[in-house]
C-alpha cells in the first residue's frame, strides 16, 4: 500500500436529530443523522410517519380529494361521452 494517502481513521461522535448520540470510528470527527435506532419507527414500534419534503401531506391531500369526489360508474361516464 502507498504511504500517507489514506484518510485518518479516528473516533467520531454521531448525533441524531432526536438528541441521541454515541461514539464510533470514522474518517470524520462528527456525523449528524435524521433518524437512529432510538427514534426510528421500525425499532421503537411506534406508528409515526417520517415526513420528508411534505410528501405525506401531498398524499393525504390527494386521498381527501379523491374521497370528496367519488369515481362515477362506467355506464354513467359512457352516457356523458355520447
Amino acid at each position: 500500500m502507498k504511504q500517507a494517502i489514506h484518510p485518518k481513521y479516528q473516533e467520531a461522535t454521531v448525533t441524531c436529530a432526536c438528541g441521541n448520540s454515541w461514539t464510533t470510528r470514522s474518517t470524520r470527527p462528527t456525523i449528524h443523522t435524521d433518524v437512529c435506532s432510538a427514534c426510528h419507527p421500525f425499532y421503537t414500534g411506534e406508528q409515526r410517519i417520517v415526513d420528508t419534503a411534505g410528501q405525506v401531506e401531498r398524499f393525504m391531500r390527494r386521498v381527501l380529494g379523491a374521497q370528496a369526489q367519488p369515481r362515477r360508474k362506467k355506464p354513467d361516464r359512457r352516457a356523458e361521452k355520447i
